[in-house]
């Protein structure tokens, strides 16, 4: 049965940032790192190409650009935000919404997990957990 998914395709702006810098304190990176992570990731630009299932994500900042291609339902590997490998599982959470839990390769560290919506009206809003600690992002096409 095909489903009516959303297209995330296109440029992506960020116009808001919400605990970022919690979150990466939740994951264990130090003060220093942080800094230099938040500065970095203060406007990153997003380019996301999809075809049904199949999705890129290009994101590029000041200090790295990183992808990461999947196909929904499918595992694949990824960093997490403080760059650990771990093995990621996306799944349509609705028509809209792409959940991906992750699990750390090796050692230990809170639970992460991520999500993208497009809401009706066209903004995408990328989630981001480490424990109990949410950081949101709203991003505009461009």
């Amino acid at each position: 049965m095909e489903k009516n998914i959303t297209d995330f395709s296109g440029k992506w702006k960020m116009k808001s940032s919400e605990n970022f810098e919690e979150l990466l304190k939740a994951m264990g990176v130090n003060m220093f790192l942080r800094k230099i992570a938040v500065a970095a990731a203060s406007s990153p630009a997003v380019e996301i190409t999809q075809q049904g299932e199949n999705l890129s994500i290009k994101t590029s900042t000041s200090v790295r650009t990183t992808q990461i291609s999947f196909t929904v339902g499918q595992s694949f590997n990824e960093n997490t935000v403080d760059g650990r490998p771990c093995t990621s599982v996306p799944t349509w959470e609705t028509d809209s919404k792409i959940r991906c839990e992750q699990t750390l390769q090796k050692g230990e560290g809170p639970k992460t997990s991520w999500t993208r919506e497009v809401t009706n009206d066209g903004e995408m809003i990328l989630t981001m957990t480490a424990g109990d600690v949410v950081c949101t992002r709203v991003y505009e096409r461009e």
